[in-house]
């Protein structure tokens, strides 16, 4: 079994969802089954473990509905359920999106025909709602079913998730060091684009001084990270020390870089100067940075590392940017690689993860696994179509030995892979995509369409 790194487990960000849920009653309807639908409704969140901000009791009018909003505006929401228990004109929904820019949840219970009195009218409620944040710009989504449907919990979930990425995304930095290699135009920087589209803000860095940093990093800063890494792959002692710590001190520098400037990724120009100037491989750095979940990509790719920032709102894990390398027609299977720069949670549990030279530089350090089985999620922030859209795909990974020096996975895609073969050629693809593990599609073709762009979709 491999050797497992202490930071495997550490989240640098509260996982439990923050919800803020707003319930809306008018006095007109019945009063008495609205609460029995909020208590209801409740319990169920409760249960499933979302943080819950918001009154205990149903919202009737502007006036109440001011009051139990004031300590929400400090909250740090991923997503407002707005609970139309009873039918409710748009007033109080316009109140909150004046003063909330998180994304909606509409939920409406149904109401069967019984000849008698309509008791709440809810639907129509969030048919009303739906319509003014439809005028407002407003993201929304919505759920019509009783509290108690298995899928509530779920579609929640999904729901937050994409919220929170929704929300993060308008207010991340992305530091970029360097410019992309000559040539590598699927790695192009569109600054204005990404600010425009996403609100997130590019934070640009210079090469020399990073290296200069990297440089002037004393030893004994080094030791305890060696130390660490030690514990991770089974061979690390068989390279020589000193160039393995010229990797560890640019991860030292760019997690400094990260901290100093409030970045939630980085998009590093690996080549070739971080071999012809400092005689070392970027790779092992930004594996281990994107495993602390400070998502990397190399070659500046700023789309690359986007992407890897939302597919890890998403799941809570870190993410991986790679090349797609080998179509298996045979066997109906595709083969990911990259030189080295996986993060090692990644790593196939069968397998002990190793340090390597990278392949065509003959430099250290690279981390050489293959990556584990299980489902996973693929996507790319692409610009190919000349503006933003979003590539989204699922498969397995494969329980499969290293295709190549490295780190490389066989995934078979929910598509068969002569299909994916033909949507990335015809529709002219970046060549890097990012993946995470789980099955994240769902959130993230919500979170397309809340920001208005495209789905191109592999499987």
């Amino acid at each position: 079994m491999s050797k497992k790194t202490s930071w495997e487990k550490e989240r640098l960000e509260n996982t439990n969802l923050q919800i803020g849920l707003i319930p809306l009653a008018r006095t007109t309807f019945d009063i008495d089954l609205a609460n029995d639908i909020l208590e209801h409704t409740r319990i169920e969140l409760d249960a499933a473990g979302f943080t819950l901000h918001g009154p205990d009791t149903l919202i009737t009018n502007v006036n109440e509905l001011r009051q139990s909003i004031e300590p929400l505006l400090s909250a740090d929401l991923d997503l407002i359920v707005i609970l139309q228990t009873t039918f409710a004109d748009s007033t109080m929904l316009n109140q909150l999106a004046d003063n909330f820019d998180v994304p909606f949840l509409l939920w409406s219970v149904p109401e069967p025909p019984t000849g008698e009195r309509l008791r709440l009218n809810s639907f129509c409620g969030i048919n009303l709602a739906a319509h003014s944040l439809t005028l407002r710009g407003h993201p929304y989504s919505y759920l019509y079913t009783d509290p108690q449907d298995d899928q509530v919990i779920p579609k929640i979930k999904t729901f937050s998730a994409a919220a929170r990425a929704y929300s993060r995304l308008g207010k991340a930095t992305l530091g970029v060091l360097g410019d992309h290699p000559p040539g590598m135009d699927s790695c192009h920087l569109d600054a204005k684009l990404l600010q425009e589209r996403l609100g997130i803000r590019i934070h640009r860095l210079e090469l020399e001084s990073t290296f200069k940093n990297v440089r002037n990093r004393p030893t004994s800063e080094l030791e305890p990270l060696y130390t660490e890494l030690d514990g991770s792959l089974e061979n690390l002692g068989t390279f020589d020390r000193e160039k393995i710590y010229g990797t560890l001190s640019v991860f030292k520098s760019l997690e400094q870089l990260a901290e100093q400037h409030h970045l939630d990724g980085l998009a590093v120009r690996c080549w070739p100067e971080f071999f012809t100037d400092l005689g070392c491989a970027a790779c092992g750095a930004l594996s281990m940075l994107s495993n602390r979940q400070i998502p990397c990509s190399c070659e500046a790719d700023a789309n690359g590392t986007i992407t890897q920032l939302i597919l890890g709102w998403l799941s809570g894990e870190p993410a991986f940017g790679t090349d797609i390398v080998y179509f298996n027609r045979e066997e109906d299977s595709i083969v990911l690689w990259h030189c080295g720069l996986a993060p090692l949670s990644m790593a196939d549990p069968t397998f002990d993860p190793r340090a390597a030279l990278h392949s065509n530089r003959q430099v250290p350090l690279v981390m050489e696994f293959p990556l584990k089985p299980g489902r996973v999620t693929l996507a790319r922030l692409s610009r190919a179509a000349g503006s933003l859209s979003l590539v989204v795909a699922g498969g397995e990974m494969l329980s499969a030995p290293l295709s190549f020096a490295g780190t490389s996975g066989v995934l078979r895609t929910d598509r068969p892979a002569e299909e994916v073969l033909d949507q990335l050629m015809l529709h002219g693809l970046e060549h890097h995509i990012s993946l995470t593990y789980g099955d994240h599609q769902s959130a993230l073709i919500m979170l397309a369409e809340w920001l208005n762009i495209p789905i191109i979709r592999l499987t």
